[in-house]
This record gives C-alpha cells, sequence and structure tokens, in this order.
C-alpha cells in the first residue's frame, strides 16, 4: 500500500511546519500577520509577512472579509480586524482558563478601593468588559462580564485610544463617530486628540461622567512581555459616593493590579 505525504514548508514566524496545500492555515497566518501588525497592513506587507503570492493573498484577504473577519479601512487600501474576528477574540478572553487568576486579582484591588473594578480589552470600536467586581453598595453601575462600552466616553478605551500610533489613533478618532452621551462626553476630535496624548503621558485615563450621568472612573494599562497594552483595569463609582480625585488616589493600587494581571493574560 502506498503511503500518502503531504507536502509542508516552514512557517515564517518559525512556529510550526504549515502543509503547503492548507487554504485554511494560510487563512489563519493572514489573519494573525493583521492582528499582530501595529498599525492596519496593505496587501504588499501582509505579502511579505506570510510569504505568499500576491494573488494568493488578494483571494483569500476577499474571503475573510466576506466573511466578515477582516475590514478594509474606509478610504484607503489597508486591511484592519473585522467585527466578527473581534468578537471571537472576545468571547474566547470571557471563556479564558485564566478567568479564576483574574477574578482574584480584581477582588483584591475591590477589596482595597472599596469601589467595582473591572478588566477590560478593545474590541474593535468599543471596550469589553472581562471581568468585573462588585462592592456591596447599594448604588452600582450595570456593568457585567461582556458589557460593551464606547473607546471616546470611557476611561478604559481612552487608554486603548492613547496606547495606538498616532496615525492610527489620529485616523481612528477622525473617522469614528464621536456619540454624546451626557453633556460631558467629549465629541471634539482635535480636544479628543489632545486629551489622549495626555493620557499617553501620564499613564492613565479618566471618565467624569462622559458615558453615564453621576459616574466617574480611573483605569490604567495592562501590558504583556514587550511592553504593548493588551487590556486595562479600572474602578468606577457613583458621584454620590465618591469623587474622581478621591479615585485617583488609588492610582499606586491600579497599577500593582495591572501588574499581576500582566502574569495571567497570554498574547
Amino acid at each position: 500500500m502506498s503511503e500518502t505525504r503531504l507536502a509542508v514548508r516552514r512557517d515564517p514566524a518559525g512556529d510550526a511546519d504549515i502543509p503547503a496545500g492548507s487554504a485554511v492555515l494560510r487563512a489563519v497566518r493572514i489573519l494573525e500577520a493583521i492582528a499582530s501588525s501595529e498599525e492596519p497592513p496593505p496587501l504588499a506587507a501582509i505579502c511579505r509577512q506570510v510569504a505568499l503570492p500576491k494573488a494568493t493573498v488578494y483571494r483569500i484577504l476577499g474571503t475573510l472579509e466576506f466573511a466578515g473577519y477582516i475590514a478594509r479601512e474606509p478610504g484607503s487600501k489597508v486591511y484592519a480586524t473585522g467585527e466578527r474576528l473581534n468578537r471571537l477574540a472576545g468571547r474566547v478572553l470571557v471563556r479564558s482558563p485564566s478567568r479564576a487568576a483574574r477574578h482574584a486579582i480584581l477582588e483584591e484591588l475591590a477589596e482595597q478601593v472599596g469601589e467595582s473594578c473591572n478588566l477590560t480589552v478593545p474590541q474593535g470600536n468599543s471596550v469589553l468588559y472581562l471581568d468585573r467586581v462588585e462592592v456591596a453598595w447599594p448604588l452600582k453601575t450595570s456593568f457585567t462580564a461582556g458589557s460593551c462600552a464606547p473607546m471616546h466616553a470611557s476611561a478604559s478605551g481612552k487608554i486603548f485610544l492613547s496606547a495606538m500610533p498616532r496615525r492610527a489613533r489620529e485616523r481612528f478618532v477622525r473617522i469614528s463617530p464621536l456619540i454624546s452621551y451626557t453633556p460631558r462626553t467629549q465629541v471634539d476630535p482635535s480636544s479628543l486628540l489632545l486629551e489622549l496624548e495626555t493620557v499617553r503621558q501620564r499613564g492613565h485615563a479618566t471618565d467624569n461622567e462622559e458615558y453615564l450621568p453621576g459616574i466617574c472612573g480611573v483605569a490604567v494599562p495592562v501590558r504583556n512581555a514587550e511592553g504593548s497594552v493588551v487590556a486595562a483595569i479600572s474602578v468606577h463609582a457613583p458621584l454620590e459616593r465618591t469623587s474622581l480625585s478621591e479615585l485617583l488616589e488609588f492610582l499606586p493600587d491600579l497599577r500593582s493590579a495591572a501588574d499581576a494581571m500582566s502574569l495571567t493574560l497570554e498574547w
């Protein structure tokens, strides 16, 4: 009986040998190339990274775009992760085996600050709440794991926007609808960009009734081993019980929790 062998080629990233005819794994490599780029890459850059012919990459990109896993940036020829892929990534993280360790860190932080604490990640144009620990107060904010909030009107969202490369950040702010949720929501692109630069420099962001009336919050970044911002830890509280300046006093606790949290996230 003859034995059929599947030809293989070396993965450009050096992680594994990929069957030469595997369209599925080619698509995965293209998704990884787009997701790992600091800025949405053009076709030529994707081809170089995955070491595939332009025609092959273009065909796979068309299929992935049709399925909603990637999207072309408006008015440009660069590619970014699509809403369908972002939702999938969020669901995977919410159900991660590391959830117990993450939750324990949030529980300790909530006990230290006496207010509700959250772990969030970026998901497309929104902030996804991976986990949350509520405090036993009668006044609470109504977020649960899996909830979303707008980037421009939340402390965590400002952390993620400030961590973007400058051109990507400016493009996001200019083309995204800056919806006014309260009279304090920042909807002027120029003013928001100035605030995001301040956030980038000082290493924390605030939400002063910008998404929900009567609610303030503070967020700090969670970084991976390479120093990239991959998540955020935030604390929120009603202004009837505390103030933004009082929440800012807990920045050292938030940063310590962020350092601990970075060890639980594999990216």
